[in-house]
């Protein structure tokens, strides 16, 4: 048994159970092991779920960086829309990822944030777009992850849309996208507050 087997089998069980339900226990009898032999691989079990999260990542950390033909706006709708894909492949893929830090990926983030400086954003802009775009994906995710489908049949409230949740990420993630574009256009933008 190594550390990537015991990662596997960890979110194979998230899967399964559910981020509430992902205890070391379980995870030991899903592998056929004592309990305290995975301690060998995790100290503590928040050390596990941070591995856990790292590698439920893993799809976003394969695709391609931004090259300099490419253009920064649909860039950006992209790498958002596909951190929102990898969030939703997992059960609980938002809770999981909530509060993780990006460890082996700042290279990655930092390598983005230089692309959109390239392309023309401020780069207090383009580091504030990047959190609130992530920060907005994980709450979106949150939310969809969180609706069992079984609410109240009559629909919102009065005043209120209707509206599905990829509808309600598109429009979130345009609205950051505008905000993104007009400080690129202004002279001397700081894109910081």
């Amino acid at each position: 048994m190594n550390r990537e087997t015991v990662i596997a089998e960890a979110l194979g069980l998230l899967d399964e159970v559910g981020l509430d339900a992902v205890s070391t226990r379980r995870l030991a009898q899903r592998l056929g092991v004592e309990q305290p032999s995975l301690y060998w691989h995790f100290r503590t079990k928040k050390d596990l779920l941070a591995a856990m999260a790292q590698a439920a990542m893993a799809p976003l950390a394969a695709e391609p960086l931004p090259t300099p033909d490419d253009d920064w706006r649909q860039w950006f709708l992209e790498n958002t829309r596909s951190f929102r894909r990898t969030l939703l492949a997992r059960r609980d893929g938002a809770r999981l990822h909530a509060g993780s830090t990006p460890g082996d990926d700042l290279d990655r983030v930092r390598r983005k944030i230089e692309f959109l400086v390239a392309s023309g954003v401020p780069e207090r802009a383009a580091q504030m777009a990047m959190l609130a775009a992530s920060r907005f994906t994980v709450g979106s995710v949150l939310e969809e992850q969180a609706d069992t489908g079984t609410g109240d049949a009559a629909g919102p409230p009065a005043g209120m849309p209707e509206i599905d949740h990829e509808s309600a990420f598109e429009a979130g993630l345009a609205l950051i996208l505008n905000g993104l574009v007009h400080c690129a256009q202004m002279p001397d933008a700081s894109g910081g507050g």
